[in-house]
Order: C-alpha cells, then sequence, then structure tokens
C-alpha cells in the first residue's frame, strides 16, 4: 500500500494551479476561506490540521491526506497525535477509514523522514 505522498503532494500544486487559471473566482473565495479558517484562535493551526486530516481519512481523499499530513508535521504535530487523529476517524469512519487511516500514518511517516 506504499504510495509517494511526497509526489501526490507536489502533483496536486499543479493541478490545483489550473483550477487557479480555470475558475479564478472561486478559486480565490475558496483561498479567502482558508485564510479564514487557519487562524490561530481558539483551535490551534496544529488542531486545525488534525481535524482536517481525519475528515480527509473519513472522506477517503488522497490529495487530503497528502496536504494535511504534511501540513500537520509542519505545525508540530507528533506521531501519537497523527494515530489518535486516526483513531478518531476510525471510531466515526468504520472499516474504510481503517484503510485511509494506514495511508494517512504511512503519508505522515514519509515527511517526518523527509525533514
Amino acid at each position: 500500500m506504499v504510495k509517494d505522498w511526497q509526489k501526490i503532494a507536489g502533483d496536486l500544486g499543479g493541478a490545483i494551479a489550473k483550477l487557479h487559471t480555470g475558475i479564478p473566482d472561486v478559486m480565490k473565495a475558496f483561498r479567502a476561506m482558508d485564510a479564514a479558517v487557519s487562524t490561530d484562535a481558539a483551535l490551534s493551526p496544529k488542531t486545525k490540521e488534525l481535524i482536517a486530516l481525519a475528515l480527509g481519512v473519513a472522506a477517503r481523499c488522497d490529495g487530503c491526506l497528502a496536504f494535511h499530513a504534511k501540513a500537520a508535521r509542519k505545525h508540530g504535530a507528533a506521531r501519537e497525535e497523527i494515530l489518535e487523529t486516526i483513531g478518531m476517524a476510525i471510531y466515526m469512519g468504520g472499516g474504510p477509514s481503517v484503510i485511509y487511516g494506514a495511508q494517512a500514518l504511512e503519508a505522515f511517516d514519509q515527511f517526518s523522514a523527509a525533514d
């Protein structure tokens, strides 16, 4: 089940850039929403990335796993926090979340090894 999560994250950049070109107003609004929810407020950026990672597991979204595992690492998440986050996603999402939880951990481990 080994995927190259750094490549997946990198490939997303090019694909998303095409969206910025094709639907600039939508992507501008999306960036504004991202900026609004990413502030350090009642929840820290790390906590928000852990939540986003759990949602990516539950939604079975490879790109979400790559992006949010990398961002969680950037914001100082520890492997144990990733595992607890995956545990909550499995609790809420059942069997399919076990598969994507394993992939989320794999993504986090690859980004950690690259540091």
